[in-house]
């Protein structure tokens, strides 16, 4: 594997742009029986195939927001990305995520808001 991308003009170490393989394989051996096994060749793959897709997606997302003149990124707009680059079937799974989510954190925002006023 090469450590830098590009040259040594200060680009990105590899070891920057990708997820954690020990996360990699934790979520790889959810799947698996206790018994399963999963060779390091597997994990260094799956590694760099779900970084690309990350940055894939994301690449996407941003770009609408630059064209929108935004400089955040936003849940709404990795869904929209998703659907534009025909991830369809996992958009609307994740929409349905995201909305649970904000859901759950205006929940906590409010019980620690009755919290504050009780403590008063």
């Amino acid at each position: 594997m090469v450590d830098n991308i590009g040259a040594d003009d200060g680009s990105i170490k590899e070891q920057d742009r990708l997820l954690p393989i020990a996360n990699v394989g934790r979520i790889m051996k959810q799947i698996l029986p206790p018994s399963g096994k999963i060779s390091k060749r597997a994990k260094e793959t799956m590694q760099e195939c779900v970084s690309e897709f990350i940055g894939f997606v994301t690449s996407e997302a941003s770009e609408k927001c630059r064209k929108e003149r935004r400089k955040t990124v936003n849940g709404d707009d990795i869904c929209g990305a998703m659907e534009t680059l025909g991830f369809d079937d996992y958009a609307s799974l994740l929409r349905r995520y995201l909305h649970k989510y904000r859901e759950l954190e205006g929940e906590k925002a409010n019980q620690d808001k009755m919290m504050n006023n009780y403590q008063q």
